[in-house]
């Protein structure tokens, strides 16, 4: 039996390793994102179906703000069919945060453009409430 040596582990946008959890029940599988994490363990999850929302879902974004107002409840994330859905984004988020602790991650891949996940452009509510507990974010 070999010595083992610990890896990296990250969290990652469960689409951008291929699983079918985008709200249209697609996938957007990231090169860029597979190279960064192949030496890595690598957790995928999905902040919106563990918020409790099904796949496919309405798209939704970001209503007043960004993901820090939705966490300060001054901003709702609202589906295009006007469902509000801001605490299922922040119950997501919530426990995506529990998962990280849990497995003491190196850091988050993050799928960009996401009212989730995004971190350029509107600061998704996941990545916002990641960043205020200091974690490494990355954007695919």
């Amino acid at each position: 039996m070999g010595i083992q040596t610990p890896q990296s582990i990250f969290l990652v946008s469960a689409c951008l390793v291929g699983l079918c959890t985008r709200y249209d029940g697609t996938t957007r599988p990231d090169a860029e994102c597979r190279k960064f994490l192949q030496n890595s363990i690598c957790i995928p999850v999905c902040p919106e179906q563990l918020g409790g929302l099904p796949t496919p879902r309405p798209p939704a974004k970001i209503m007043g703000g960004d993901g820090r107002d939705v966490l300060r409840g001054k901003a709702q994330v609202v589906t295009i069919t006007g469902e509000d859905v801001t605490a299922s984004f922040i119950k997501g988020a919530q426990q995506i945060l529990k998962l990280a602790g849990i497995q003491d991650v190196s850091g988050v891949c993050l799928k960009a453009g996401s009212p989730s996940c995004g971190i350029s452009g509107p600061l998704g509510v996941t990545a916002a409430l990641l960043a205020e507990h200091s974690y490494s974010l990355y954007e695919f």
